[in-house]
């Protein structure tokens, strides 16, 4: 689950780390309040949504006068923000945080991630701030440097020294730095997160550093750990349809194809998934509906799969090991029923009760297209879809 960045800078002010002054509003006449109780020469606007890349999108912007404000934050609102990390249709502006403008001498990268390898947490940073880290992987290797936190000692200084030296800070400065990061580990730990992001970490005219900006990543499966930060949970910067599958316990990931997948087992739905673009096609969503799938959750996976209007068929594809085949086909048909399906679903069953569930969807008078196997559903499927196959 994603934080907005007021929302990550409310956990910063929490653990001692600095940020510059701000306010969030969600109307111009807010914003016009708040700038007007916020010291400086000018603001900035940023736009609350979950993607990165606001800047050249035109998410950040710096206003020198309230009119220049008002106009700013009259054309963010309500809008749909379309960034490189985005959704293609844009995230919606439902607020902006105004910022006093920084004084800024420097701007660094600093990050902890989890790294999967040696399972533990890494620190990365780097001293080219305010460019997509990706960007500079790619191009400037040499500026990014990183270290292992051992989970026994945590933070070491002479971690935070070594970062310190490659960023080019100075003894106070590197002090600074070591507050931040070990801040920012407890941070880490105590909320169960899977990423922070600070980009950029700004040094001042007055030789302090600043998060400037902030991201932040909590780990869904701790979410029931952390019942106060689920409440800051803003499902419009979320897919809808994924929205709606968390709420039934069904892993959905909207794709960019017409062929609808709903299985069982997240492996077998990356096989499908493969199976389906080897013939030609192109699937339309991830779809696991759990090993332990019932006629009611089947029947809310048709619900999700028949909002995407792209979809031209559906293919079911059910291992029956802890579940029988013939309550899926049962499942299947009265999801059919209720739902009103109106494109060519495609059904592979195996394992527990296959005959019986086979023999339950021929008698059902639905056309319900059945396939002996994985290939031969996937054939069936395109073949349905209208997609031309390779």
């Amino acid at each position: 689950m994603n934080l907005h960045e007021y929302q990550a800078k409310k956990l910063f002010v929490e653990y001692g780390i600095p940020v510059p002054p701000g306010k969030l509003a969600h109307s111009v006449k807010e914003a016009l309040r708040n700038a007007a109780e916020l010291k400086g020469e000018g603001w900035v606007v940023k736009a609350q949504v979950h993607a990165g890349g606001r800047g050249k999108a035109g998410g950040v912007k710096l206003a020198h006068s309230m009119g220049e404000l008002e106009d700013i934050v009259r054309n963010m609102l309500g809008k749909q923000l379309v960034t490189k990390q985005s959704a293609p249709t844009g995230q919606p502006v439902n607020c902006v945080l105004v910022q006093s403008m920084a004084a800024i001498a420097a701007e660094y990268y600093l990050g902890l991630v989890v790294d999967r390898a040696s399972k533990r947490i890494a620190i990365i940073a780097s001293s080219a701030g305010g460019m997509d880290i990706e960007e500079v992987a790619a191009t400037r290797p040499d500026k990014i440097f990183n270290t292992i936190i051992d989970p026994l000692l945590g933070v070491q200084g002479f971690q935070s020294r070594r970062i310190g030296y490659a960023l080019g800070l100075n003894g106070d400065q590197q002090k600074q730095l070591h507050k931040i990061i070990k801040a920012l580990y407890q941070l880490f730990m105590d909320k169960d997160l899977s990423l922070i992001e600070i980009n950029p970490l700004m040094l001042n005219k007055a030789g302090n550093l600043e998060a400037l900006d902030a991201k932040v990543s909590i780990d869904d499966n701790a979410l029931f750990r952390q019942a106060n930060l689920e409440e800051w949970r803003d499902s419009s910067q979320e897919d809808e349809k994924e929205s709606i599958a968390k709420r039934y316990d069904l892993n959905y990931v909207t794709l960019d194809g017409n062929i609808a997948c709903m299985v069982n087992g997240a492996g077998l739905a990356m096989a499908t998934m493969d199976i389906i673009k080897l013939h030609g096609g192109e699937p339309a969503n991830f779809l696991d509906v759990g090993g332990g799938a019932t006629a009611e959750k089947v029947a809310e996976a048709f619900k999700l799969i028949v909002t995407d209007k792209k979809v031209k068929a559906i293919l079911v594809n059910i291992f029956g090991g802890i579940v029988r085949c013939d309550l899926i086909a049962e499942g299947v048909i009265k999801a059919i029923q209720e739902v009103g399906v109106n494109v060519p679903v495609v059904v592979r069953l195996e394992g527990t009760n296959v005959e019986a569930g086979k023999k339950t969807l021929a008698g059902s008078k639905l056309k319900i297209i059945s396939a002996d196997d994985l290939a031969d559903a996937a054939t069936k499927a395109v073949a349905a879809a209208g997609a031309k196959q390779q």
